[in-house]
């Protein structure tokens, strides 16, 4: 299964995009799916469904930190994670236009009213699915180009 084709199911059970793009690269970087589908669930509705920084980004971005940050307090190794990190939001924000989960849906998701006309308007299948599958695309890509030698 691809990698798009497991975070479209993930979302498809009702997991957050964040969620669904860390369960689909969860083998790749040797981490148990349950542990990181715990990790990123707070980060689903633009962090904390606040409509801030959309969970597709922000579960790239645990992916990213898997595979490229350091656990020890090293400048060099910090600059490269914040490059990285850098590099995937301008190519997220690239190909989606925005960063921010209330702008790329166009509703507050953090009122009951905005959550009412993403929900009723189908959201999650026109914007929020194209977005994820956005997000693994550049994820994929960044990983593949990394492992060049």
């Amino acid at each position: 299964m691809s990698k798009s084709d497991e975070a479209t199911a993930y979302f498809a059970q009702g997991y957050a995009c964040s969620q669904a793009v860390v369960s689909a690269f969860a083998a790749d970087c040797g981490i148990d799916r349950e542990i990181l589908l715990r990790i990123a669930a707070p980060f689903g509705g633009g962090i904390g469904q606040t409509g801030g920084i959309c969970g597709a980004l922000t579960g790239a971005l645990v992916i990213l930190g898997l595979q490229f940050g350091s656990a020890l307090a090293d400048p060099v190794a910090k600059q490269k994670a914040y490059q990285t990190g850098r590099e995937f939001v301008e190519r997220f924000r690239k190909a989606n236009g925005q960063v921010n989960c209330r702008d790329l849906l166009g509703h507050d998701v953090s009122t009951p009213e905005g959550l009412k006309a993403v929900k009723d308007g189908g959201l999650g299948k026109t914007v929020c699915l194209p977005v994820l599958l956005n997000s693994v695309a550049i994820l994929e890509q960044m990983l593949k180009d990394s492992d060049r030698p």
